[in-house]
């Protein structure tokens, strides 16, 4: 199994971008605490199992099947694993100055669409209809390839055995997915704090 190089087909901005703000670094670890809570309330972060263990979990899935781990490579935090049309593969998720962004080569892409936390990516290229592109080889895990292209569908996550979610978090993915603005619900505070922990619906 191999690391996917991706691609995103999406309008590319001809005006100049303005110089980013300055990053304090001390943010990211504010940043990077906050998205591993998410991750790990989401229950479908496997946290450190193998390459080779997310290919056995996702073969005899349907396509777009797809968990979070830990990545194998000492530079990267997390890599997508998910079950394409050619098998199990994996992406790795690139992190900087607060965002996260889908690993690519592409030359014609270098600066892939980014996110606050990996969750807002995955929910992303899960609802939008876009299609990250990755190639077909399958050799080494999390490595960067060169070769052709093979779409990575995200379809539905795959929850960790022992972390499958609760109803009440199954009641939240509900109302977040089918209000826009919970937070103005007339609930209890505790309530609205709890929507509050979790404002995501995958």
């Amino acid at each position: 199994m191999v690391a996917r190089a991706v691609t995103i087909f999406h309008h590319v901005e001809r005006c100049p971008n303005p110089s980013p703000p300055p990053w304090d670094p001390a943010e990211d670890h504010g940043r990077i605490t906050t998205n591993f809570q998410y991750l790990q309330t989401s229950g479908w972060y496997w946290g450190s199992i193998s390459a080779g263990e997310a290919r056995e979990a996702l073969l005899k899935k349907s396509e777009g099947t797809f968990l979070m781990r830990d990545s194998s490579h000492p530079h990267y935090m997390l890599a997508l694993s998910v079950k394409t049309r050619c098998g199990p593969t994996s992406v790795r998720i690139e992190y900087s100055r607060g965002a996260f962004w889908l690993d690519s080569i592409s030359p014609s892409l270098p600066h892939l669409q980014s996110f606050p936390d990996v969750l807002s990516l995955i929910e992303h290229y899960t609802g939008s209809g876009h299609t990250p592109q990755g190639p077909a080889s399958q050799t080494k895990p999390d490595k960067r390839a060169n070769d052709g292209g093979v779409p990575l569908k995200l379809v539905h996550p795959l929850h960790k055995p022992d972390s499958f979610p609760s109803l009440q978090h199954l009641t939240r993915l509900t109302i977040n997915r089918d209000l826009n603005c919970p937070n103005q619900l007339p609930l209890p505070k505790s309530l609205l704090r709890y929507l509050q922990d979790y404002p995501f619906h995958i």
